[in-house]
């Protein structure tokens, strides 16, 4: 019975990981939909990345206190009910044509995904076999590179409706603009009443379904000072690293579209295929790479990798045509591991000070919500989009050092676990 509730638990949760990752993947699909609806900046469209990755820096904390307090089943209920809020959201914020209104269900909607992340990732990991936990985190991450490779193409097709010319619009006075640009931004309605309504469904199930509430006991440990985690050198340059890299794939996710457009020549829609492309190689990126570190160290892995994508990067800013977008899915494909393995690196070792320290990883993350600004700014700025991917570039920089020299611990190093959270 026991190994039942454990086979559904693991079921439950991998669908989790495709359903934030789908959530995820959705932003690059909405960036191009509201910058034409409100008529934005690349730099004002960023904002919808800045109200994702903000959320997570905010709630990083408060969804551990959450999951300490209540329990990891009772976490993701809590986390599924506010992801379901923000995309029901989305119906009022169309309606009303609001930008701002667009931005806060976003938040909302990151909220929720925070809470979920915090707990899903260890809570796989403790339910069934001690000695299969991280084939089931594993297993359960590739349905978020799916999710990656699947929303682009979906949410494509669903939102990017084939809307009036931008010739057309500017022959208009601007209360028809206004009228019909409010028209096109109602498709997001149909498709995030859909996935609101699955997430309500999914709570309610994991509410009625009897499932190991598992919960962490911290009682009896030495509390730790919040600043005497950092005398572990490595964690520091873990969390460098982890902002820039989330920073990195933010912007090369995120801007594809408004990037493929410019230097391919290509129409939305058939970036939104290649966007799908790139979640397909950074799905396949994941699976030969986990494969690679039974061979090869996660650290030598990282600075290689690292070393490509920026090379990548040096191709998507001065390449024209197609090639710029193989170079995109390239970048994918290399950097698929890289938050994982930035993670295992920077927690190993650390003791007594492994939560606190995890938990300034995960919020690092907020990067993604700085980083694709300066790209914004580099792209409007030089009146070039593929200018942009100077950001990238110097963020890869970054994680080739921290693999380099960062990651190295005070103590000898210890052997180093891939792939242990994402």
């Amino acid at each position: 019975m026991e190994n039942k509730r454990s086979t559904l638990a693991v079921i439950l949760i991998t669908s989790l990981f495709f359903l934030w990752g789908f959530a995820h993947n959705l932003d690059p699909i909405l960036i191009p939909h509201l910058k034409r609806s409100f008529t934005l900046t690349t730099v004002q469209a960023t904002l919808v990345d800045s109200a994702v990755f903000i959320a997570y820096f905010v709630m990083a904390l408060p969804a551990g206190i959450i999951m300490k307090k209540y329990g990891y089943k009772s976490g993701i209920i809590i986390g599924l009910l506010i992801f379901s809020v923000g995309c029901y959201l989305f119906l009022p914020a169309a309606q009303v044509q609001s930008y701002n209104f667009f931005l806060a269900a976003l938040f909302i909607i990151a909220c929720g995904l925070t809470i979920l992340e915090t707990a899903a990732n260890p809570y796989i990991t403790l339910v069934g076999k001690p000695e299969t936990s991280t084939f089931r985190l594993n297993l359960a991450q590739s349905f978020n590179g799916l999710a990656a490779s699947l929303a682009p193409i979906i949410g494509g097709k669903l939102i990017l409706v084939e809307g009036v010319s931008d010739s057309a619009l500017a022959k208009m006075d601007l209360a028809t603009q206004k009228s019909v640009l409010a028209s096109e931004a109602t498709s997001v309605q149909g498709p995030y009443f859909v996935l609101g309504t699955i997430l309500v469904i999914l709570a309610a199930v994991f509410y009625f379904i009897k499932l190991p509430d598992i919960r962490t006991n911290n009682e009896g440990t030495a509390k730790q000072s919040f600043w005497q985690v950092f005398k572990h050198k490595h964690l520091s340059w873990a969390i460098a690293a982890q902002f820039f890299y989330v920073g990195a794939q933010v912007s090369v996710f995120s801007l594809f579209i408004l990037y493929a457009t410019k230097s391919a020549g290509i129409t939305d829609k058939e970036a939104t295929y290649y966007l799908g492309v790139c979640g397909f190689a950074f799905l396949i990126g994941r699976f030969f790479t986990t494969f690679l570190m039974r061979f090869f160290k996660a650290q030598y892995l990282l600075v290689t990798y690292a070393f490509i994508s920026a090379l990548l990067c040096f191709v998507a800013i001065m390449a024209s045509g197609i090639t710029t977008v193989y170079a995109v899915i390239g970048i994918c494909f290399f950097m698929s591991v890289m938050f994982p393995t930035i993670f295992s690196l920077g927690i190993k070792d650390l003791k007594e000070d492994t939560e606190l320290g995890s938990s300034l990883i995960i919020m690092s993350i907020v990067g993604g919500a700085i980083l694709p600004r300066f790209f914004g700014y580099l792209s409007d700025g030089t009146g070039n989009i593929q200018n942009g991917y100077y950001v990238p570039l110097v963020c890869f920089v970054v994680i080739m050092l921290f693999g380099l020299m960062g990651q190295k611990t005070t103590r000898k190093d210890i052997i180093n676990q891939p792939n242990e959270i994402l």
